[in-house]
């Protein structure tokens, strides 16, 4: 999980902090298969599922880490509508590429700040996400293993645009931030 994050114009003033996310950390993905064959080379594809990860968030202080960062956990549920289109198949293995849209909602989105945990920036619960991707599927003896390598991007900003009491300077220094996923997967079919 990622952030294509926008830094603010403030960030040029020697005195603002600068955003980055600087080290990707893996989560899990569990959904569950839904296949309409609509050709022998096109699928309608629905996974419905959750997902859960987290992305940190560090902020540098003229090109000097500072040792603030801020850990934003996320719980998704998901609900992608892809299409599959499937190339011919070579002895047990079948290409393809895949592309559709995924809305996720973050159940561990805040609606407020907590004072319990220095967490200074909100996201938005709802996104829209587009994904591409390309797989292998692979014909085997009792059932068809998939992999699939997929990317996906939101189309919307999920920063949420108040400021935490006391601590503005976290919210000062991003203008927009976009949610960016690479997804690993393994399908058993």
């Amino acid at each position: 999980m990622d952030f294509n994050i926008t830094p603010s114009q403030q960030y040029y003033q020697s005195d603002s902090l600068y955003p980055e996310v600087s080290k990707l950390n893996p989560g899990i993905n569990i959904q569950i298969i839904t296949d309409m064959r609509l050709s022998d080379h096109l699928d309608v594809r629905f996974l419905p599922g959750v997902s859960f990860g987290q992305r940190v968030i560090r902020f540098y202080k003229n090109r000097v880490l500072v040792n603030d960062q801020q850990k934003l956990e996320s719980s998704f549920l998901e609900f992608p509508l892809l299409l599959k289109y499937k190339g011919d198949r070579m002895n047990n293995v079948r290409p393809y590429v895949i592309g559709g849209l995924n809305y996720r909602y973050d159940l561990a989105g805040k609606k407020e700040f907590d004072d319990a945990k220095p967490i200074f920036l909100r996201i938005k619960r709802p996104d829209l996400y587009y994904e591409l991707g390309a797989g292998l599927d692979f014909y085997l003896t009792y059932f068809k293993l998939s992999v699939e390598l997929k990317m996906s991007n939101g189309l919307g900003d999920v920063l949420i645009k108040e400021a935490a009491p006391g601590h503005p300077q976290y919210y000062n220094a991003i203008e927009k931030i976009k949610s960016q996923i690479w997804v690993l997967a393994f399908h058993f079919e």
